[in-house]
């Protein structure tokens, strides 16, 4: 009898699986069936927060590991702290404080001293620190569950109205974008339970607003004990760190509009960030109190901090007491004076300076001790590039140490060296020899089940930008590597039988991470297989596939899409024919109820598009436009997929058109484009491919009617996209040389006076 475990669910339709609940652990679900009732369920096991995205998270575990040093920041923690603690007394008071600075100004450990301080004066604070590549905190979706989770926490009259609002549309609770909005999330799960807690307390009805009259905002405040001493207060960390750049503005033009309708709510929003347009632009308005973060920066606090690190390391470092004993004080005031004017107002460089000082002897065999580091940390460039391409030099003579580095950088969750080892498929002491080293720059744990994280995200933001990393640039072709890495691990952990989905718990972290993420990989690296990377992922799909008596729809799907990728490099009709066959089949399992419909709408018509592309046998076509047209239908106005749908609905009657040459599919081509466009506004990196779609259909047009007016409107469209790509390109966001920008004039159909404008940019380029 094989002891491969049962797929119950194999090949099922319109399946329905009743009080399945999914917890999260660390980044990962655990999933428990059982007949419990939403109504006895916790409310916690309703919203399922990410618990490792709040100020009380484990530091260690979930970076960022920040915190104000005793004795610095002082001045800035109280003015926010005044600030937060203030009662609303005018109608026309910002709520909102958004702090801004540079990259290591020290923003995270002002939240979290922020949030701290909130909590010895027990006042009610809820928060969320957005970290890049940490799963669902890179992502907005869970926002609101976990504000809401923390709310009720603090303030329990708002528990019975958090969960009527999820009996009422269970959608709400949803980790990801499916179903509904993220205004509608924050409203529903936040926003109105406070407000309608604070109602209760005054007894005014709930249909009512509560801008009547201050006072009564103030008794609200009384009647619930957890705001006697001040407002609740919602801290926002490192927003600029939030992959869903749309949703960031969807949530601040949200939280404007709740105050602009509440203006004596007692709610304050302190939210930090780095300077990126989609949050200045929104963040920037009379409703929102400014703070320059660098306007706080001063060498007296890097002294400070400074001092109580040495202090700590003088009272436990044998080697630091021996030197005080024999030369005496250590370091010499005018070291001290140099270092502090060298670090220049920059926390983080403070802190990788110190630890770059204080590494230990232990370190590739190095005999050097701290008195010997610091005259060399007073030579070290002050950039932040500097600093981190001098650290990765340490390493870079090691094994596997470019695997290592590029794996850490592109993960889309952080894995345990453990974890990483199975990924890379080599030992976990090699992936420890690596990271010793750079202990200064990456959180290396003590233990091989705790996820190795970066000490600050810009060093992910340095590998992957070309310019500035050099020989330490993680390639986006290694994702191709950790796509095909992860499928291996895939294969071997359904060979072994070991943590069907039932049992999660038994997974080791790349089977997990390579279940969860594999896809990923393989969307960022579809452009950079070789021939044999496909087969070879093909292969691996198969031989997974052959484990199973009733395939699993999930790897059916996902051998399609790799069939697809091949197809579109090699234009083998056999290829296209394969993808075809095997998108279908997933879409035939997923009738319209289903909630992947959309995906296998758009993979579906995916495939047909590019057959006819090769083919053109218009009946493929025609299929692709009616799958098109019903998944624009399942994704109304305001979903953040609508402008996917639209895109892909356009682009393929425009084919028609040139095919048949039937206005009408011009007509509509047009009006869909246009709608695109207004669900893409800069800086979104999709801006400059909507201007350049509309541009092209009314190109199309002109040609057709000679109308000038559509002629004119496509130039200036094709100018703008112009601007936007080289927006793009000075942000650092996509361009990364000259060579990858000469790239534009072949991949958008310009006309002879853009494509002119475009070589004057480039002339300008480095």
């Amino acid at each position: 009898m094989s002891n491969r475990p049962m797929n119950i669910l194999g090949r099922s339709q319109n399946t329905h699986v009743k009080n399945l609940n999914a917890y999260q652990v660390e980044g990962g679900y655990h999933l428990h069936a059982g007949q419990v009732k939403a109504e006895d369920k916790s409310l916690y096991e309703l919203l399922q927060p990410i618990e490792d995205a709040s100020h009380t998270r484990d530091r260690k575990r979930s970076p960022p590991d920040s915190a104000c040093t005793r004795g610095t920041r002082v001045e800035v923690v109280r003015k926010v702290t005044t600030w937060t603690a203030d009662n609303i007394s005018a109608a026309d008071e910002p709520h909102i404080l958004w702090m801004h600075g540079y990259v290591g100004s020290g923003k995270s450990a002002v939240s979290q001293e922020v949030c701290d301080t909130a909590e010895r004066q027990d006042r009610p604070v809820a928060s969320f620190f957005f970290f890049r590549n940490a799963g669902d905190r890179s992502k907005i979706w869970r926002l609101a569950t976990s504000l809401a989770s923390q709310m009720a926490d603090m303030i329990p009259e708002t528990e019975p109205f958090v969960r009527a609002a999820v009996k009422a549309k269970p959608a709400l609770v949803r980790p990801d974008e499916a179903g509904v909005s993220l205004q509608r999330r924050m409203q529903y799960l936040v926003y109105a339970p406070f407000k309608a807690a604070i109602q209760r307390g005054t007894g005014v009805r709930t249909s009512a607003r509560l801008e009547g009259a201050l006072e009564e905002a103030a008794q609200g405040a009384t009647a619930i004990a957890a705001l006697a001493r001040g407002p609740f207060l919602i801290v926002l960390d490192g927003l600029d760190e939030c992959d869903n750049k749309d949703e960031v503005q969807e949530l601040i033009d949200g939280m404007l509009a709740f105050f602009n309708d509440n203006p004596s709510i007692p709610l304050r929003v302190f939210i930090t960030s780095r300077v990126e347009q989609h949050i200045q632009s929104s963040l920037n308005v009379p409703g929102v109190r400014l703070d320059n973060l660098v306007d706080h920066c001063s060498n007296d606090d890097i002294a400070t901090f400074l001092e109580v690190l040495f202090d700590n390391e003088r009272r436990w470092n044998p080697v630091i007491r021996s030197y005080i004993s024999e030369h005496g004080e250590w370091p010499p005031p005018n070291d001290r004076r140099k270092l502090i004017q060298h670090i220049g107002g920059s926390f983080i460089f403070a802190s990788t300076v110190f630890k770059f000082i204080m590494g230990s002897t232990a370190e590739s065999g190095s005999s050097a001790t701290p008195m010997d580091r610091l005259p060399l940390a007073l030579k070290m460039n002050p950039g932040l590039d500097g600093l981190y391409t001098q650290t990765l030099a340490r390493s870079q003579h090691l094994p596997h140490f470019p695997d290592i580095i590029s794996t850490i950088a592109l993960l889309e969750a952080p894995l345990p060296t453990s974890g990483i080892a199975e990924l890379l498929g080599i030992s976990t002491f090699k992936i420890v020899n690596v990271l010793v080293n750079l202990q200064a720059i990456i959180q290396v744990p003590g233990t091989d089940d705790i996820p190795v994280t970066l000490f600050h995200t810009s060093l992910r933001d340095f590998l992957t930008t070309q310019s500035r990393s050099g020989q330490f640039f993680a390639h986006p072709r290694e994702h191709v590597r950790l796509f095909l890495r992860c499928l291996q691990c895939e294969l071997v952990h359904r060979q072994h039988g070991v943590g069907s989905p039932t049992n999660p718990r038994q997974r080791k972290p790349a089977a997990t991470y390579a279940l969860r993420h594999s896809w990923i990989h393989l969307n960022r690296g579809r452009d950079l297989f070789e021939l044999v990377e496909f087969d070879s992922a093909i292969q691996m799909y198969r031989e997974t596939l052959g484990l199973y008596p009733d395939a699993p729809t999930e790897l059916i799907e996902a051998l399609a899409r790799v069939t697809l990728y091949r197809a579109r490099r090699t234009g083998s009709l056999v290829d296209f024919e394969a993808a075809i066959s095997l998108h279908r089949e997933v879409f035939d399992t997923r009738p319209s109820s289903h909630p992947s419909r959309w995906s296998s709408l758009n993979d579906l018509g995916f495939a047909l598009r590019d057959s006819y592309q090769r083919t053109r046998h218009v009946a493929d076509l025609e299929e692709a436009i009616s799958l098109y047209r019903e998944a624009l239908e399942l994704r109304p106005s305001p979903h953040p997929d609508r402008w996917f749908s639209l895109n892909n609905f356009g682009n393929a009657l425009q084919d028609h058109y040139h095919h048949t040459g039937t206005v009408a599919d011009l007509e509509e081509a047009i009006s869909l484009h246009r709608e695109a466009l207004t669900l893409r506004s800069s800086p979104h990196t999709d801006y400059s491919t909507s201007l350049n779609s509309l541009g092209i259909v009314l190109q199309d047009r002109y040609w057709r009617t000679g109308t000038v007016a559509d002629l004119e409107e496509a130039i200036s469209l094709h100018l703008l996209a112009v601007h936007s790509w080289i927006v793009i390109n000075a942000q650092g966001l996509w361009l990364t040389s000259r060579r990858r920008s000469a790239c534009i004039v072949k991949r958008l159909n310009f006309d002879h006076l853009a494509i002119h404008t475009v070589n004057g940019h480039l002339e300008a380029l480095p």
